[in-house]
């Protein structure tokens, strides 16, 4: 894991970097993100409904094969997910658009 790697690990997505509590909250729910520039991240997915949390997320990133697109993540088809709070489900890399 190279430094870039180990700076996103645990962090919620949204949070800004030098937040000195870029963690989890207690009592959200979030979904962790697998694969991909975002890899590692959660993403705060708290009061989303459940079709919501199917259609997954585009998510605005410079770490995009095109910087300042957008990282697509959605969940696998019938992999559990837990109820929240804390982390629910795994939204996984599907690629990347401009």
């Amino acid at each position: 894991m190279d430094g870039d790697e180990q700076l996103l690990r645990g962090r919620v997505y949204g949070r800004d970097h030098d937040d000195p509590d870029p963690g989890p909250r207690a009592g959200r729910t979030y979904a962790e993100l697998v694969g991909g520039p975002l890899d590692g991240l959660l993403l705060d997915i708290h009061g989303w409904p459940p079709a919501e949390v199917d259609d997954g997320a585009a998510l605005s990133t410079e770490l995009s094969r095109w910087p300042g697109g957008r990282a697509l993540y959605e969940p696998r088809p019938g992999e559990p997910r837990c109820p929240g709070p804390g982390v629910a489900c795994r939204f996984h890399h599907t690629g990347d658009v401009p």
